[in-house]
């Protein structure tokens, strides 16, 4: 069985909105901020026109373009549960002009919106099989609301693993989800940082050593994995180690996505435009984009 990344049946700005202005955001309010991190804030956002709000919809792994105003624009992945139809979530590190500006909003204040854009998960054409979910520090935003679906349809997958690492405890995104996932017998969740505080009674050292704490079966596995660069190479390697095809490996690049929708050419890597063929590509595709740098 090959796996390749899914493309929703519809997708802003390429199929049933080929008409509209692509670059015109809809206005979001800030319903609610949750403190992940000492450097991560999770906005719980709803749109302003609520006619739009009922027809919005987004697939695991999609992402949006979010204006701050009078800083600018970045693309951000969906982080929330894609069942949830009251609002939706975006978790944001405080890296850069455009995030640092939205960390420094209060709730009650609004952004523009453009999306859904980008390709998904394949999580519809892996039922079936084992899931095994990698992320690293904030590498677990675009990983969960593939969680909560195949959590949903539970009965769909058969092993479903979670293997999360990150620099120390306090840096754990998600802490009320994790722990959350952790009393759940349908699961099984391994956590791992760089440097262990005290109380801290799981794993130490990097995400790759729980590798050799899992068995799976590779032929009938898919991983997921999203964290910093130097974690997937080794992710990636890791799995091929265990015997695990290229084209079973899933993962989605953070790239520059100016426009989000194929026209600046900003985030394209050798022939493929990361924003309309990704975020979402199997290792198989982008051993041929050497640019990628897994």
């Amino acid at each position: 069985m090959v796996v390749t990344a899914s493309r929703p049946a519809k997708m802003w700005g390429v199929t049933d909105h080929a008409g509209d202005d692509l670059y015109i955001p809809k206005i979001a309010i800030i319903e609610d901020i949750i403190e992940e991190t000492p450097d991560t804030k999770t906005f719980r956002l709803v749109f302003e026109d609520k006619e739009y709000a009922k027809t919005f919809s987004f697939e695991p792994g999609q992402f949006v373009e979010v204006t701050v105003f009078g800083a600018g624009e970045a693309p951000i992945g969906f982080a929330s549960d894609p069942m949830q139809k009251a609002y939706f979530e975006l978790t944001v590190v405080d890296r850069g002009k455009v995030t640092g500006a939205m960390c420094r909003l209060a709730k009650g204040e609004k952004v523009g919106v453009r999306g859904p854009l980008g390709n998904c998960w394949p999580l519809e054409a892996v039922k079936g099989m084992d899931l095994l979910i990698i992320g690293g520090g904030c590498g677990l935003a675009p990983l969960r609301p593939a969680i909560f679906q195949a959590l949903a349809n539970r009965k769909d997958y058969r092993e479903l693993h979670i293997l999360y690492g990150c620099r120390t405890p306090a840096d754990r995104n998600f802490k009320y989800d994790l722990e959350d996932w952790a009393r759940l017998d349908n699961l099984r969740l391994l956590e791992t940082v760089d440097v262990a505080g005290d109380g801290w009674n799981q794993g130490v050292g990097v995400v790759t050593t729980l590798l050799d704490k899992i068995k799976i079966d590779v032929e009938n596995t898919v991983a997921f994995t999203v964290g910093p660069p130097i974690m997937i190479k080794f992710v990636t390697m890791g799995l091929l180690k265990m015997g695990l095809s290229d084209d079973r490996i899933v993962t989605s690049l953070e790239r520059y996505m100016k426009c989000g929708v194929g026209k600046c050419g900003h985030c394209c890597i050798n022939h493929a435009y990361i924003c309309t063929e990704g975020p979402v590509f199997t290792y198989k595709d982008l051993r041929g984009l050497p640019e990628a740098r897994l």
